[in-house]
């Protein structure tokens, strides 16, 4: 690390490397303080990944013009002689929302999600490259690419087939929707709060690009775990408190499909975390009474301003 850094300009006169051991990223990521008012994030990968990062990289310059509070891009870099490629960003100061959110009143989580909402709703306005396939036919080949490995897993879930019919009956409301930036990873452990206010997102490393709409899954997955009255808050706000007619319907066909895809995926990427992933997907069942609701019992009752 220490020859890494000296190949690194602006980092050379660096005082302090610490790893960041969080999430389950491949990239080794390290927070760089050259003095108090400087600090970095590195994240360093394997070579191949080069053309990935720098389209990453290009995206976080894109996110600075549409003024999203996320890391600004400062350089990158390839180094074939030691199989690796690097990306410097600025670092985002203050502390993992998972962890703070709870310790809030309602009324401040709720705030802290109304203000989440706003950076996701100007990250969606950016339009997928012309290069990119419609949304339509890569999700639905995504999802049956996860069904077919779903049902040689040796692991189901209860009821599953409720859930595939529900998917085949609602899955052409999928065309034509829009085509635009997806985080594909927007929850609370990817959030930066400061003085109980909303100071950022982070980790852009799963972008994908399609519907809009399916950036709320992690929502379900995982934000309401965390609060309730940010998750209420993340949706009203999106939405200036105009929830369109079709949104949790498209919500939970998203929902249903990621069922399927968290539980090879956690095989896969996880497997000592399954049995909490499946408590995970029968919570996520029970909050729409096995989809016969579309809105979640959480949203229903949750804190509202």
């Amino acid at each position: 690390m220490e020859e890494l850094i000296t190949e690194i300009p602006i980092l050379r006169s660096a005082k302090k490397v610490e790893e960041i051991h969080k999430g389950y990223s491949f990239d080794k990521k390290y927070l760089v303080t050259v003095n108090e008012q400087e600090k970095y994030l590195l994240r360093t990968s394997g070579a191949k990944e080069y053309e990935r990062k720098t389209t990453e990289f290009a995206i976080l310059q894109e996110m600075k013009k549409l003024h999203v509070q996320s890391p600004q891009p400062i350089e990158l870099g390839l180094l074939e002689d030691k199989g690796m490629c690097y990306s410097v960003y600025s670092y985002v100061e203050g502390e993992d929302a998972k962890i703070k959110l709870p310790a809030y009143t309602l009324r401040e989580q709720y705030s802290i999600g109304m203000a989440a909402s706003q950076d996701l709703k100007r990250m969606h306005s950016l339009q997928a490259p012309s290069t990119i396939e419609s949304w339509f036919p890569r999700i639905t080949k995504k999802y049956k690419r996860y069904i077919d490995a779903y049902k040689t897993c040796g692991k189901r879930i209860h009821s599953d087939h409720r859930l595939i019919d529900f998917i085949e009956t609602n899955v052409d409301l999928l065309k034509n929707r829009p085509n635009r930036f997806q985080h594909d990873d927007f929850h609370p452990g990817n959030i930066i709060e400061k003085n109980k206010q909303y100071s950022g997102v982070i980790d852009f490393e799963r972008f994908d690009w399609g519907d809009p709409f399916h950036d709320f899954v992690k929502v379900g997955m995982f934000s309401c775990e965390t609060s309730i009255p940010f998750s209420v808050g993340q949706i009203i706000g999106y939405f200036n408190g105009e929830i369109p007619e079709h949104f949790w319907r498209l919500y939970s066909i998203y929902l249903v499909m990621t069922i399927f895809s968290s539980i090879v995926w956690t095989l896969k990427a996880a497997p000592d975390t399954i049995d909490e992933m499946m408590e995970r997907l029968y919570r996520v069942m029970e909050d729409h009474k096995n989809f016969e609701n579309l809105t979640p019992g959480w949203f229903l009752t949750g804190f509202k301003q």
